[in-house]
Parts: C-alpha cells; structure tokens; sequence
C-alpha cells in the first residue's frame, strides 16, 4: 500500500484556508497535521497513523460516495445494536481477526503460562459467585460437565482464593442475550480456587455457534463466504492481584469448526478432552445419576 510523502507539498499546502487548490495529498497532511495537535504523544501516534491509513486505503479501492455512505450506516447500525448484553462492536473487531490480532500483540505470556484469546462479545460483569462444584446451568437441558484443574502461577506455587469467572453458550449454542424470553444471566459463574489452587466448575456441554447473524456484522459476513461458526468452547477470566490478566476459552477437542474460527481464537494448548464418564460419584465428591463429561485445565498465571 503506497502512503502519502508528506515532503512532497505543494506550494499551497502551508495554507488551510485555501481550499480551492488542496490536492487529496494536501488534504491527508492537513488532516494528519491537525491530529498531531493531540494532548499526548501517544494519542497523537494512534491518529496520525490512523488518519494515514484511511486515506491511503480510500485511494487504493477508490472509495465511492456511495460506499463512504453505506459505511457510515453500518458504523451507526452497530452503535445502535450494541448494549450492556452485546458488544457487536466487539463482534466487529473479532470476524476482522483484529481482536485476536491485539490480543496476541498485548498478551505475550512466558511459554510455561496458559495462552489468551479473544473477549468476545457476551461478557457481563456481575455473575454470581457459586462454591466448588455447584452447578451453574440450574437445571437447563444438557449433558453434565464438570471442569477441573488448578490455578498456579508459572513458579508452580498454587494461587488460592483465585476467582474464576466462567460463561458459556448453551446446549443449543445460545446466550441469553439472543433470546427474547430470557431477562437474567444464566450460564456464568464466578467460581473461587481452594487453598490447594483447585477448582471445580459444574455446568453443561457447550455446543459450537454462529456468530449472531442478525445484526449489521452478520449481515456483512453473509455477502461472503466466511463461515460464521465458532467451535464449541467456555469462556475463563482470571484476573489475580500480582498476577497479569488472563481471558482465554477451553475448545472441546475434536468439536467442528476448530480449524475455521470465525474469530480466530482457537489455540493448540487450549483444545481439551470432554472424557465420557458414567453415572455415579462425580469429581466434586457428589452423586451423578446419569452420564457426564469430566474436562482438566491447569491455568497457569504469568507474574504481573
């Protein structure tokens, strides 16, 4: 992509009032001239650069009135649909890969810690906290799943009273905010480590989704050939004091979809076995009267 030489200006470039004579080259320096006025160094660096950027991009494709237009509809379009339940602008940024993009930039963990990928966009503050091992589908139709592990830090050394907050889509792979004649959270839980560094989730069998389609983002990815499933996958956040934040997902391992993500998060370390177990005493102590399934994950914390 070939940018602007901002040494090569015209002999009226120096004056913004002259309008009449600007050139399109004229028009990104001014514009990047003006952002450069930011409060901080940092501002200044994103929006010069992005000002850079959108322009070249408008003169590579040639950028019509028309297209500029439908552009900012679909930008207003997703304003409008976003909210406290869903972020499709967030959606946005994921089916872009830049997500997983900024993620991976931001997120270089030592080898020894367990790998992030992306938010996504159904994540709620103040799910409910629940002790070890209690379920928290609360009876909704499914297969039983428990999840078990440790939460240690890359020394080894347990991190107890850790506070795992766990969400998920459900056995038809929606979440609540997709479905009109749900009112209240469900499927998520803040789920606390022992002093051992153990934890114990109970919930059900997630299954692989399409990204909602009914917004401007999925209106967008059906004029292409993009397929917009996602494999089957629970969300984890853990964000310790001294410890560096950590979003990630667990896949099921061999679920569809793993090798075409809509949003690019799938990663290697973060595909684990759904072990089929039969009814009796499950891995939180308790009486399991039909078939289940029995996952291990051991979280591993980078120090801050």
């Amino acid at each position: 992509m070939a940018f602007v030489n901002e040494d090569d200006s015209s002999d009226n470039s120096d004056n913004d009032s002259d309008n009449d004579s600007k050139t399109d080259g004229d028009i990104t320096r001014l514009a990047v001239d003006r952002w450069a006025s930011a409060h901080t160094p940092r501002l200044a660096e994103l929006m010069t650069t992005l000002v850079r950027h959108l322009h070249a991009f408008a003169r590579e494709v040639e950028l019509t009135e028309d297209e500029w237009l439908t552009a900012m509809d679909w930008l207003a379009a997703t304003g409008r649909m976003s909210d406290d339940k869903r972020q499709e602008f967030i959606l946005a940024s994921d089916v872009l890969g830049l997500s997983t993009l900024t993620v991976r930039l931001n997120n270089r963990f030592s080898p020894a810690a367990t790998p992030a990928t992306v938010l996504g966009p159904f994540h709620i503050d103040g799910s409910p906290a629940l002790p070890y091992g209690q379920d928290m589908s609360q009876g909704l139709p499914g297969t039983p799943l428990f999840i078990t592990g440790t939460v240690t830090g890359t020394d080894g050394k347990p991190v107890p009273d850790a506070t795992l907050d766990v969400w998920q889509a459900d056995a038809d792979g929606h979440y609540e905010s997709q479905l009109a004649e749900v009112d209240e959270a469900r499927l998520r839980a803040k789920y606390r480590t022992r002093n051992d560094g153990s934890y114990c989730v109970r919930t059900i069998a997630p299954l692989g989704y399409a990204i909602p389609l009914d917004g401007p983002v999925g209106d967008l990815v059906k004029r292409t050939g993009i397929s917009p499933m996602r494999p089957a996958h629970i969300h984890f956040l853990i964000d310790e004091p001294g410890r560096r934040r950590l979003i990630t997902h667990l896949f099921q391992e061999g679920a569809d979809y793993l090798d075409g993500d809509v949003v690019f998060g799938v990663r290697d370390a973060l595909v684990v076995r759904f072990e089929p177990r039969e009814p009796g005493r499950a891995p939180d102590g308790s009486h399991v009267d039909t078939p289940y399934l029995h996952a291990t994950y051991d979280f591993v914390l980078d120090p801050e």
